[in-house]
């Protein structure tokens, strides 16, 4: 019963991860400027990443949430991905479940460097990750501090800024990203 309650709550919470905006193009634009706020907030923190990016085929920007509930772990975000040598734009949506052991609901966001086209390109058509992640989280706005780390395999570096929560996790996760039919 616990674990149903649990699994409601995260879903109402995740419920709110979807781009916000009434069009299409508002959707769009949303993202835009999410993507546009985070690359300027791992500028600041990682100033190496800029250089990373503009040297790279292609990166993607994702904005995510995940809730841990004991054993489980479920997340749901969108994001974009951004071809760096023709410029076209793929908007893509995501989903997380995974296991291990952790309590807490984490709002944050990542960034995926690709490191040769193909990878880019099968993340796009394909989009399963799987990998290990933890970290521990106690964050508000500015207030308070987030340590995190992630693996994902096949030459892909990933950022991952966290923007509030509180999380105490590990956990291995399997996540699907996919074309976001309606704005793509």
């Amino acid at each position: 019963m616990r674990l149903t309650i649990l699994t409601l709550v995260a879903s109402i919470v995740l419920s709110g991860c979807l781009a916000a905006g009434q069009t299409t193009e508002d959707k769009r634009r949303n993202i835009q400027n999410m993507r546009k706020e985070v690359l300027t907030d791992l500028y600041r923190v990682h100033p190496e990443a800029q250089e990373e990016i503009k040297s790279a085929p292609g990166y993607a920007v994702f904005s995510n949430w995940n809730a841990y509930l004991i054993f489980a772990s479920v997340g749901q975000g969108y994001g974009v991905v951004v071809d760096n040598v023709s410029g076209a734009n793929t908007y893509m949506g995501m989903g997380t479940i995974g296991g291990g052991l952790g309590a807490g609901v984490k709002d944050y966001r990542a960034v995926y460097i690709f490191r040769q086209r193909h990878i880019m390109e099968r993340f796009i058509e394909q989009g399963i990750n799987i990998g290990g992640n933890a970290d521990a989280a106690a964050k508000a706005s500015t207030q308070g501090k987030a340590y995190g780390g992630e693996l994902l395999m096949d030459g892909i570096k990933v950022y991952q800024l966290t923007e509030s929560g509180i999380a105490l996790q590990a956990t291995i996760q399997g996540t699907k990203f996919f074309k976001d039919a309606d704005l793509n």
